[in-house]
């Protein structure tokens, strides 16, 4: 269960403030249907993540022993400096043609999640708990509890926390879990 929750709650806040909470945003003001995508962001995450949770999963495997949790620890503290950093609205999804509301949600999150922080915490947290389910389901968790409201919100979703704060609580919970895996692997 601590895979689940960890990982709900790295991504939940590494997520606020994404690009891809962003486009949750725009995909919500631009076709008004909150149900399609909702599961469109369902699907993509579980697809995104679980490859992402599968790879970290084998390479914790492939490689063991303090000199490997000392690079996972290490990049969990490099995501929190990336966590700190505001992402740009990424529009791929906002201009989509005559695709149905949940496919054209599904290609966008699962493109854009592609090589984003949520995707790499994904991955650590895979290689930290090697569990590829437990961490898969609890990042699409945290992945819908910070999308899910931003879709029935809209816009003003980005009104209800200030992202400076919610960033940097990201970031701590980041870097304390690379400092907590530094210590274990070095002690």
């Amino acid at each position: 269960m601590e895979a689940i929750w960890v990982s709900a709650g790295i991504v939940a806040l590494a997520e606020i403030g994404d690009k891809t909470q962003l486009l949750a945003i725009v995909l919500a003001a631009r076709f008004r249907k909150p149900a399609p995508i909702i599961l469109g962001i369902l699907a993509a995450t579980l697809l995104n993540h679980a490859a992402a949770a599968t790879l970290g999963y084998f390479i914790a495997r492939w490689l063991s022993g303090p000199t490997f949790q000392i690079v996972v620890g290490l990049a969990f503290i490099a995501m929190a400096a990336w966590a700190l950093i505001p992402d740009k609205e990424d529009e791929r999804g906002a201009s989509a043609s005559g695709a149905s509301v949940f496919l054209t949600t599904l290609t966008a999150f699962f493109l854009v999640e592609i090589g984003d922080k949520t995707q790499i915490a994904t991955s650590l947290l895979a290689a930290r708990f090697h569990d590829i389910a437990l961490v898969t389901i609890g990042t699409t968790a945290g992945m819908m509890l910070a999308n899910v409201p931003a879709v029935l919100l809209g816009e003003s979703v980005t009104r209800i926390a200030p992202l400076a704060a919610v960033r940097a609580s990201a970031a701590f919970l980041l870097a304390a879990t690379g400092a907590w895996i530094l210590a274990t692997a070095l002690l």
